[in-house]
C-alpha cells in the first residue's frame, strides 16, 4: 500500500452498529444532533491515551514529606 492509497482510507468511514444503554443514548442526543461523532471522538482519545491527566477530578496529590519525630527537630 502506497502514501496515496493510506492518504485516501483515512477519510473513509466504516458503518458500524453497536448496542448501547439507552439512558446514554438519550443524554448523548441532548448534547448533539449526531452521537456517532462523540462515540469516534471518544474512541479516537482512548487509542491515543486519553484526555489530559492534570483536570481537576484526576489530579492526584504527592505525599506528605518525612517528619522526623519529636526531639529530631534540632539535630
Amino acid at each position: 500500500m502506497d502514501e496515496s492509497e493510506t492518504s485516501e482510507r483515512k477519510g473513509e468511514k466504516e458503518k458500524l452498529s453497536i448496542y448501547i444503554d439507552s439512558d446514554l443514548l438519550e443524554q448523548l442526543r441532548h448534547l448533539t444532533n449526531d452521537p456517532g461523532k462523540v462515540v469516534e471522538v471518544a474512541i479516537r482519545q482512548w487509542l491515543k491515551g486519553g484526555r489530559d491527566q492534570d483536570s481537576e477530578l484526576s489530579r492526584t496529590f504527592g505525599r506528605n514529606p518525612y517528619v522526623p519525630p519529636k526531639g529530631e527537630w534540632n539535630d
